[in-house]
């Protein structure tokens, strides 16, 4: 059934609430708050009983797809199901009800666990040095960029380009654009990975970086990345690592160790806290030695007997965002890291590169795949044959939601014609991945027998096929009676 706004819901004298009595002394509302500030007229708000409030959001949650209702197989979002006891961790009222602004003598608790964070993840990263402010991927992303042009600038050097593969994330051309620099694209080759030609035609004395994921946006490893890493340093550039992907490499391979100088972390794609609208996220930037110094300021650091905060960075890029970051998610992370354990973090690697490999031994005879290299933790198909038989991507897409399942990534990444990107994670089981590739394998026999009812999908959701394109260039959020 169609659920009511609460605005619809309303009835004059309802409510859910009990005031306590008021213990002082009224006064008129101009008196506290100046004239021009106080309303014209009461804000329109829905008057309604605790029972039906109650009760409106539950149905919400039921309608509404979320990693607690199903699987997510979405290629390179990492959408993890997020472990419990991150939450009663972050909850607890230590952690809970601290304020920013409190004396650091106070909060030695809180800069011991940011402190301690910070050491794991160098570790992990393979880095000697981190700032956990920036509040998102893209955030550490031009983070890092920043941290990249102070380099250059400390050194003299005014350098204009910052290369990215051809299958880059497009929040990297965004960062590098926003840093100030012109993204040059670097072609891939037949395997998926860069194509080593067209990255020395267009390594110069102008290049400061390169944004390079790995493993790429295909799942697949670039297995020449000392001959990259050699390139790119040759000329003065630096190699930056979209971490992305981080969520097949730990424990296995430390991205420091194999020529990258800068990364950043996704805390709710590798360390399983709040991914979206769950959030909010959390991006943090390690480096190497090069960079250490222009990280931004503060710095927690670990002194003689407590905790404290260093703004003495002379030559830092300054603060990219309030305070030291999203403190919440810093909790979640350090717990989900503690819990596993070396063992258990290289472990959950490994499964997510089984669970993505499995579902692909199903899937790669009904789908084409583009590239045959070994895949890590995701994979990328093709529904090119689909769509001669009459059905694209997005109507495979639409149609798993008639199945039970999210989607996976379409139309990403580029190089791929109707791309399905998929990444299992490691937490989902077998049974579960063979329902979702029996889902995929019915589609795709729809498509023959009963292709009307893939295009016009979905069919059991709370509302049909929407229009994509008419909802991005006409939002209209605001309820008007």
């Amino acid at each position: 059934m169609p659920e009511q706004l609460l605005f619809e819901k309303s009835k004059p004298g309802r409510k859910g609430y009990t005031l306590p009595k008021l213990d002082v002394k009224e006064q008129p509302l101009d008196v506290l708050i100046p004239q021009e500030f106080l309303r014209r007229q009461a804000a329109a708000l829905p008057e309604i009983s605790e029972s039906e409030v109650v009760r409106h959001f539950v149905r919400l949650s039921t309608m509404n797809y979320h990693i607690d209702k199903g699987f997510y197989p979405l290629g390179s979002c990492t959408m993890k199901y997020n472990p419990k006891v991150n939450e009663v961790a972050a909850g607890m009222t230590s952690f809970r009800d601290l304020h920013p602004l409190q004396p650091e003598r106070t909060v030695q608790g809180a800069l011991e666990l940011m402190y301690n964070l910070g050491e794991y993840l160098k570790e992990i990263c393979g880095m000697s040095a981190i700032t956990l402010q920036p509040a998102a991927g893209a955030h550490g992303e031009l983070t890092g960029i920043l941290l990249i042009r102070a380099y250059h600038m400390k050194q003299g050097r005014r350098r204009t380009k910052i290369l990215a593969p051809d299958s880059a994330h497009g929040t990297n051309p965004a960062s590098a654009t926003i840093a100030g620099y012109k993204t040059v694209s670097v072609k891939s080759n037949a395997h998926g990975t860069v194509d080593i030609e067209d990255l020395k035609k267009n390594l110069d004395d102008d290049v400061a970086a390169l944004m390079l994921t790995n493993p790429n946006t295909l799942g697949i490893f670039e297995k020449d990345i000392f001959r990259i890493s050699t390139l790119v340093h040759d000329v003065g550039a630096l190699l930056y690592m979209d971490g992305a992907n981080l969520n097949a490499l730990i424990g296995i391979v430390r991205p420091g160790d194999i020529g990258f100088d800068c990364m950043h972390l996704n805390l709710h794609k590798t360390f399983s806290t709040p991914h979206g609208g769950g959030g909010p996220g959390s991006g943090p930037v390690a480096v190497n030695d090069r960079l250490a110094p222009f990280l931004p300021v503060p710095i927690v650091e670990k002194k003689e007997i407590f905790f404290g905060m260093n703004w003495d960075r002379p030559d830092s890029i300054g603060k990219i965002h309030s305070f030291t970051g999203n403190f919440s998610m810093m909790v979640r992370a350090y717990t989900y890291i503690r819990t596993h354990g070396a063992e258990g973090l290289r472990a959950n690697s490994e499964n997510a590169i089984i669970n993505a490999n499995y579902l692909l031994s199903k899937l790669n005879n009904v789908f084409e795949v583009p590239y045959r290299e070994p895949t890590m933790h995701e994979f990328v198909l093709s529904a090119d044959r689909q769509k001669e038989r009459g059905a694209n991507a997005m109507h495979i897409a639409k149609r798993l939601l008639d199945y039970g399942f999210h989607a996976p990534t379409t139309y990403f990444p580029l190089i791929v014609h109707e791309a399905l990107m998929i990444e299992p994670t490691e937490t989902e089981t077998k049974e579960t991945l063979d329902a979702f590739a029996d889902a995929l394998i019915k589609i795709d026999e729809e498509i023959t027998e009963h292709p009307d009812v893939v295009v016009s999908a979905p069919h059991s959701t709370p509302v049909g096929k929407l229009d994509d394109a008419l909802a991005a260039r006409q939002v209209n959020v605001r309820y008007k009676e």
